[in-house]
């Protein structure tokens, strides 16, 4: 008799969980009352038959936030959850979260730097008007001629001065140029050198990571010797950060190419109060491990589907300030 009561229990709780079915179209399939079903499923959940578990994916994100943040050393870690891992669903959550963060830190008085690229394009799209004052914005690397995607290096700036009513500071040179001295010439000039200390100098940065190999922005401009690119891949370059390049360590992967870079250094990143990476997508993984582990970013903001793919990299870290 106890058998039967348990398969009893275990039909309806399969046609009412796994099949699902509603208590209605239970009641009518096997001959009872539709309070009666209900009153055998609240038995089956009592009897250990049915395990309920709530699964609440912020709590999820939370905990792999600090993990990712104990693991590389940072002051704070923001991981957005998102439905599918799909690059451009990424970078307009990624884009509206990071423009929350910013709005929350932003105080009078202070120095914003910023990149360029469509994450945080969609950044400049959600960010909300703050009242604050003497605020400074400044463009951290040099800009690309020619692009096949739109790199938005005008709209995030304007944007961002907009929305925090101040005057923007372009640096309207070539991110790469040919030589080294066109590079000593450009940055001789005044009004570009102005531009580089006030990036050297802002307390709140904010970047991404550009994609490597074929797909970078930088590469599709033309900027590139086939030298550079040779040296690019046999460093196992990954990625690159206000466009100069690194390898999964974090290491510059070509001297030379980052000799001729227009734009903050790398070194002075780690100086930043704020050093904001945002960023994620399955092409980028390798781009933000390397970036945390040269220590060229003290918060990151990422999707659930990169943290975990950066808690599975490289094991426990021994990373020195």
């Amino acid at each position: 008799m106890a058998d039967e009561k348990i398969s009893r229990l275990v039909e309806i709780a399969k046609m009412y969980y796994q099949l699902d079915y509603s208590q209605q179209e239970i009641a009518k399939r096997l001959g009872i009352s539709r309070p009666t079903v209900s009153r055998l499923l609240m038995q089956a959940v009592e009897e250990g038959i049915v395990h309920i578990k709530i699964y609440n994916p912020a709590e999820d994100v939370e905990q792999v936030a600090m993990q990712i943040q104990e693991k590389f050393q940072l002051k704070n870690c923001i991981v957005v959850p998102i439905p599918e891992y799909e690059d451009q669903l990424i970078k307009e959550k990624l884009g509206e979260v990071a423009a929350d963060y910013l709005y929350e830190i932003v105080q009078t008085g202070d120095t914003i730097g910023i990149t360029w690229g469509t994450t945080l394009y969609h950044l400049v799209k959600k960010i909300q008007p703050k009242n604050v004052k003497d605020v400074t914005i400044v463009q951290l690397n040099g800009g690309v001629s020619y692009s096949e995607s739109n790199t938005y290096s005008s709209e995030i700036i304007n944007g961002l001065a907009n929305a925090f009513h101040t005057t923007p500071h372009f640096l309207p040179v070539p991110a790469v140029v040919d030589h080294i001295v066109v590079k000593q010439a450009i940055i001789a000039d005044r009004q570009v050198k102005k531009v580089l200390e006030l990036g050297k100098q802002a307390n709140i940065a904010m970047y991404t990571v550009g994609e490597p190999g074929e797909q970078s922005t930088l590469m599709h401009a033309g900027y590139f010797t086939e030298s550079d690119i040779d040296v690019l891949k046999t460093n196992n370059t990954v990625g690159d950060i206000c466009s100069r390049f690194i390898d999964v360590h974090g290491k510059i992967s070509n001297d030379t190419l980052n000799d001729r870079t227009i734009g903050i250094e790398l070194t002075d990143l780690a100086d930043k109060e704020y050093g904001i990476l945002v960023a994620g997508g399955s092409t980028k993984v390798e781009g933000i491990y390397g970036a945390l582990c040269g220590r060229h970013a003290n918060v990151l903001i990422t999707d659930q589907y990169t943290a975990k793919a950066l808690l599975d990299m490289g094991g426990d870290l021994n990373i020195n300030g």
